[in-house]
């Protein structure tokens, strides 16, 4: 085999130019010495490049035919390290049998974000991620409060990971070439092991808030906390979501869950 058909219904973009490949791959030099967990490979590109690292490497690959050619063409380095299946779908315990490990990738950009929350769910092993996006989701997840861009996806990764934007990539480096631009990104746990607060609600607050991004908090968190909650005199209700920062957000979430346990008493 060859080369690999990109596959529309998978988002692949295959990357062509191997001097970004190696820049992505150096991005985890700063990142704790633990294996790594390539996701959607396809031909390699990046993952000649992760294993120069010496360190333990797997690829997770959905794409059939990407297996195949990285049976092909990587027996010996990659020989049993294959994961032939759907990130979404696994249990990243068994990956490394609960060691944690460094997340890695070019990733699918219809599932990027799906990627990142599966992330957070498995945040205690994954200290560590990097990896190319689209670089509007790139720009969102390392916006800072205030801007534009920052929303949901900013913070609840930022609540546990410090982000950092590296670089930009062309469009023109892929094969197909993409209609957007992309991004390089490096996610780091931060200091929080956990939150002060219900992590749940904590969750429910922020989407419930920037649903309706526009409005003050007072009237945006009405469907969750009720018309006339007592809470609503606090003047952190005055703000829209997009002007608190992740701190405010853990503020909010012990104002509403003490609003929530009156509303029941």
């Amino acid at each position: 085999m060859t080369t690999v058909k990109p596959k529309k219904a998978l988002g692949q973009h295959f990357l062509k130019d191997l001097s970004v490949a190696r820049r992505i791959a150096d991005s985890i030099d700063t990142c704790p010495q633990l294996p790594l967990l390539e996701i959607g490979p396809g031909m390699g590109v990046l993952t000649q490049f992760l294993m120069e690292k010496e360190r333990p490497l797997k690829v997770v690959e959905i794409d059939r035919e990407s297996v195949a050619y990285l049976q092909d063409n990587f027996p010996k380095q990659l020989s049993d390290n294959i994961i032939a299946g759907d990130f979404l779908k696994m249990d990243l315990q068994e990956c490394f049998n609960g060691q944690p490990f460094v997340l890695i990738g070019n990733y699918p950009y219809n599932i990027s974000s799906q990627i990142f929350f599966k992330m957070l769910d498995y945040k205690a092993l994954i200290p560590c991620c990097a990896g190319m996006i689209q670089k509007e989701v790139a720009e969102r997840i390392a916006s800072p409060a205030g801007k534009k861009a920052y929303g949901i996806l900013s913070v609840l990764l930022q609540a546990y990971y410090d982000i950092e934007y590296l670089f930009t990539v062309s469009e023109h480096v892929f094969d197909p070439p993409p209609k957007v631009k992309s991004a390089v990104i490096r996610m780091t746990r931060n200091h929080r092991e956990s939150l002060p607060c219900d992590e749940k609600l904590f969750k429910t607050v922020i989407k419930t808030a920037f649903n309706q991004r526009r409005k003050t908090l007072r009237n945006s968190l009405k469907p969750l906390l009720g018309k006339e909650a007592a809470v609503y005199s606090e003047p952190i209700f005055d703000k829209r979501p997009e002007q608190l920062t992740v701190d405010q957000f853990i503020e909010l979430t012990l104002l509403a869950e003490k609003s929530l346990k009156q509303a029941k008493a």
